[in-house]
């Protein structure tokens, strides 16, 4: 792992430590590393915009939402961490950093090789192991809970 890595490595177990610690940019490498590749043994929830990742620091686990590239624009992912670096709540889950990373990748198009930007925005969460609220909310533990006040 490279060096810009490991030490975004350490400053992501500072701020998991930390509950007072402000979000950071993460590097795509670390993100990479920490939910192996994006491996679909990783994964742990999809939707329309995203694909979530488990990941591990250390001994503690994160979240990690990769977002469909098509889906949301780069002023629109910047608004988007602005608002989550804003919210501080005992009952939100925590924002721990964001990754915005561009790189070129040769593909194929009209039978010739092109030179194509690839987007990687990635937001990086305290993971929650029982899972998502509107689970509890609207889910099977909600219809579970009205049968039993029934």
């Amino acid at each position: 792992m490279e060096r810009k890595a490991s030490t975004a490595r350490s400053d992501l177990e500072e701020i998991l430590a930390d509950e007072t610690a402000e979000p950071k940019a993460l590097p795509l490498s670390l993100l990479q590393d920490i939910t192996g590749d994006f491996s679909d043994d990783q994964q742990i929830g999809s939707g329309g915009f995203a694909v979530v990742y488990k990941g591990m620091i250390g001994n503690r686990a994160v979240a990690v939402k990769r977002l469909s590239n098509a889906l949301m624009d780069e002023t629109e992912f910047h608004r988007e961490v602005q608002c989550l670096m804003r919210v501080k709540h005992k009952n939100v889950v925590r924002f721990l950093g964001y990754c915005a990373d561009r790189q070129g990748s040769m593909e194929e198009f009209d039978k010739k090789l092109v030179m194509a930007d690839v987007h990687e925005r990635l937001l990086c969460f305290e993971y929650i192991p029982k899972g998502s609220l509107d689970k509890y909310i609207m889910g099977d533990i909600w219809r579970q809970n009205i049968a039993k006040v029934v």
